[in-house]
């Protein structure tokens, strides 16, 4: 928060007439919008080869459309090599894959991921796991005694991939609620996380939980995952618009795995993620996604929800390929 204060400061004093965002993660991607906001003018770059890197390529790509939209420079499959001070401003040097480049901007923001600050508890022996955050049981306590602690300094226990690090704010407040609760001689469990995550970037809303295809072929599964694009509400009624969903399922079981959303401001994306991350937490199979009450108004929605239609064309595709199979 005390960084958020002086970068606003700095903006107001210095006035940047162009800044260069030195990643295009979920932070990245927000402060490219705010600073496009107050007029600036934003080049975006990204080591890997899509924006967003959470979500799978196809979905980055739907965001870097909008970043470009809205008047952001995209450069991916970038790396920075170098920042330095010139006479009427900074010097950012980087390497693509056809050769060196540099940029002359006011302002450089590096935003290239979140490390978990354990000095604190480190030094007191507490024991570490998962990219050096705090071990924790699911009450929350430490390898300390009488030490419980949450947040973005300890590890994350992941309902699918196990013990691992994924800082969250949702994440935080549970784990805080839970620690708070044992640290008094309570028996609070944290229950695990999905990884369900939302991000607003300009007039897009993108949405993650669960497992993408690399992740679950890790963990043994036989995951496919089917992209559809089904309205948001029904399309006689006006300003119905298409969000883009990918599901992940396990095509031995029928299991749900994952979802992936992309859509306009106002679609109800943040809700509609939260409704696999249910169906997630209950063990549900994809094709019970469809027997859920979900509800309906024509302004709003459409008797199948989107939800339900992106799972029931997964359905067919696995219909399909079972059926290839067969023959």
């Amino acid at each position: 928060m005390g960084e958020t204060f002086d970068l606003a400061a700095s903006l107001d004093q210095r006035q940047p007439a162009n800044a260069l965002i030195v990643g295009a993660g979920y932070i990245g991607l927000e402060m490219a919008e705010a600073l496009t906001a107050r007029g600036i003018r934003v080049t975006q770059v990204e080591q890997l080869p899509e924006v967003l890197p959470t979500v799978d390529a196809e979905l980055g790509a739907l965001v870097h459309d909008g970043l470009t939209r809205h008047g952001v420079e995209v450069v991916t499959a970038t790396t920075v090599t170098r920042i330095s001070r010139g006479a009427t401003g900074l010097r950012v040097d980087g390497r693509t894959a056809t050769g060196p480049a540099a940029w002359n901007v006011d302002l450089v923001l590096v935003v290239v991921g979140v490390r978990p600050d354990t000095e604190l508890l480190t030094t007191a022996g507490a024991q570490t796991g998962a990219r050096g955050a705090v071990v924790v049981d699911h009450g929350m306590a430490t390898s300390l005694p009488g030490v419980w602690a949450a947040g973005d300094c300890v590890i994350t226990h992941h309902r699918q991939l196990g013990l691992t690090y994924l800082p969250l704010g949702t994440t935080a407040h549970k784990q805080g609620r839970v620690a708070g609760h044992n640290a008094i001689g309570g028996r609070a469990r944290f229950h695990g996380s999905f990884g369900t995550q939302v991000v607003k970037v300009f007039d897009l809303v993108i949405a993650r939980t669960g497992l993408r295809d690399h992740e679950a072929t890790g963990l043994g599964h036989s995951p496919l995952t089917v992209q559809s694009s089904p309205n948001d509400h029904k399309a006689y009624y006006p300003t119905a618009y298409p969000i883009t969903i990918r599901v992940t399922g396990d095509t031995t079981t029928g299991q749900l795995l994952g979802a992936q959303l992309v859509g306009w401001l106002g679609t109800e994306v943040s809700k509609r993620v939260d409704t696999y991350a249910t169906a997630l937490f209950h063990g549900m199979t994809v094709a019970e996604i469809s027997d859920l009450d979900l509800s309906y108004t024509p302004p709003l929605g459409s008797p199948w929800d989107a939800v339900q239609m992106a799972t029931q064309a997964w359905e067919s595709w696995v219909t399909d390929l079972h059926t290839e199979v067969s023959a």
